[in-house]
């Protein structure tokens, strides 16, 4: 095996063992911190006024928003007020189903868990899959309401499908409605302890506990939303009582989704895919922490300030609190071109030039040529698996790509001898989007769309190439390292 290769390998392991500790936004969010925290950066929280805090040349920090958006950025030892960032955006969260507020139900002697549908997810490849839970739950400690992040390492739910037996079509016309058939099964009345009692609690009364005159609830006893017992199958609420170590009561609220329990790996005959869920966008959200802290090593050189956005709810218009929409990635630049480096504290605003000297690498996953439909690519853009990195470019700019930023990420991959690959949809086809356009409005700052490619995008099981991790990681560290001087050598709107 040869150095390239075994260098290869050990960053796509590195990322495998990331998507399988981050099954959620929260999950990919805490990841990254770990990545962060072992290169020495320090958190600091938009609670706090900055400019009582010791942001200087040479530091490494992060900041989180609602525990699913981070920004982490170092500060070059040789920056100045108004100099330029260098910024890879990407986004945290993935195409899943999420447990509904209320999603206890029963059909049939199966206990079944209501889930709704979050963003654009192939549906029919939830079905017969081994599902687990995973998410953030709020719980009671002392009259501290705490979030803690749970991943429940079981196959717990499935989604059956119906045999060929009973629908002799399934293999010509799989059409199902996503309300009523994509429902998971959790267990069966029968034998799950809890829903026996309740059956013969409602038996022995002979009606519900509503229509009883003595359980009616005094002012007293009111609470403004039914407890999640109540909302959800009891059994499921003790398992995550268990797990987090916590009574079932202490449990106030949670945002659980559904993943499935098989792990992401390495295979093909050669190693040369990975076989994973998440691989939209948690290959971004990895290569981006991971090649800023390996650019550290350069900070005594650094004249600008290199950072790295990681968003969630891309999936559904990244129209959040937390989302690329936000004023999250604007407040944290605001913040940072008011400190004086040089002479601490606040120092004339210093944004919209450094805006103007600042360049976007929006980072999010590209679509491989596939084997079996190649007549859905354009005849002369066809990205390869373990070729390099994709340009994305769209006349109608549903990416933000243009002829500048080629010319810079060109400089760039030729730095660090990272390939590159372009890739355009047929005019006869449907284009996504993602948050470079949206970050170049909010900002007005030059933007390039590009990330590696993959197949079966928005599939709970995707593929990608084993040799492209290494690539994008060795593509962002190099763009953090040379983008000021390369820059200066790209003429666009300069006097």
């Amino acid at each position: 095996m040869s150095d390239d290769t075994e260098r290869a390998l050990s960053y796509a392991q590195g990322f495998v063992d990331f998507v399988n500790a981050s099954p959620t936004p929260y999950h990919a969010v805490n990841s990254v911190k770990t990545i962060l925290k072992k290169s020495g950066f320090k958190e600091l929280s938009e609670r706090s006024n900055w400019s009582n805090l010791e942001i200087s040349k040479g530091g490494k920090y992060f900041v989180t928003r609602n525990g699913s958006s981070l920004i982490g950025f170092t500060v070059g030892e040789k920056f100045e007020n108004g100099n330029g960032i260098a910024i890879v955006g990407a986004h945290t969260d993935s195409p899943c189903l999420r447990i509904k507020p209320v999603s206890s139900r029963t059909s049939e002697g199966f206990i079944q868990v209501g889930v709704e549908q979050y963003g654009g997810l192939i549906a029919h490849s939830w079905f017969d899959r081994d599902l687990s839970i995973a998410g953030r739950v709020y719980v009671n400690e002392n009259d501290q309401f705490v979030p803690k992040l749970i991943k429940i390492d079981k196959p717990l739910l499935r989604i059956p499908t119906l045999a060929i037996h009973l629908d002799r079509e399934v293999n010509t016309k799989f059409e199902f409605n996503k309300e009523t058939k994509l429902v998971p099964i959790a267990g069966q009345t029968s034998i799950d302890k809890n829903e026996k009692a309740a059956s013969a609690e409602e038996k022995k009364s002979g009606h519900s506990c509503a229509d009883d005159p003595e359980l009616q609830l005094t002012p007293e006893q009111f609470v403004s939303v039914q407890t999640v017992i109540e909302r959800h199958n009891k059994s499921l609420i003790e398992l995550i009582a268990r797990e987090l170590k916590v009574e079932p009561t202490q449990i106030e609220d949670f945002e659980l989704v559904l993943f499935d329990h098989q792990k992401s790996t390495i295979g093909g005959l050669n190693d040369e895919f990975i076989f994973s869920p998440r691989l939209d966008n948690l290959t971004s959200c990895y290569t981006a922490a991971v090649g800023l802290t390996e650019s550290v090593e350069y900070l005594s050189k650094q004249r600008g300030i290199q950072l790295i956005s990681l968003f969630d709810h891309e999936e559904i218009g990244s129209k959040s609190a937390q989302g690329a929409d936000s004023t999250f990635l604007p407040d944290i630049i605001q913040r940072l071109t008011k400190v004086d480096f040089d002479n601490g504290g606040n120092s004339a605003n210093y944004f919209h030039e450094t805006m103007a000297k600042s360049f976007l690498l929006s980072s999010d996953m590209a679509h491989g040529v596939h084997p079996n439909y190649g007549d859905k690519y354009e005849a002369k853009n066809r990205p390869q698996l373990n070729a390099g990195p994709v340009i994305k470019i769209n006349a109608n700019q549903r990416y933000a790509t243009n002829s500048p930023g080629i010319v810079l990420l060109k400089k760039v991959a030729e730095s660090v001898k990272v390939p590159l690959q372009l890739f355009v949809v047929r005019n006869d086809s449907p284009c996504g989007s993602t948050i470079g356009p949206i970050l170049a409005a909010k900002l007005g700052i030059r933007t390039l769309d590009l990330g590696n490619p993959q197949l079966s995008m928005h599939s709970i099981r995707e593929t990608g190439g084993t040799y492209d991790i290494v690539k994008l990681t060795d593509l962002f560290k190099g763009f953090f390292e040379h983008y000021v001087d390369i820059d200066e050598k790209i003429l666009c709107d300069h006097l």
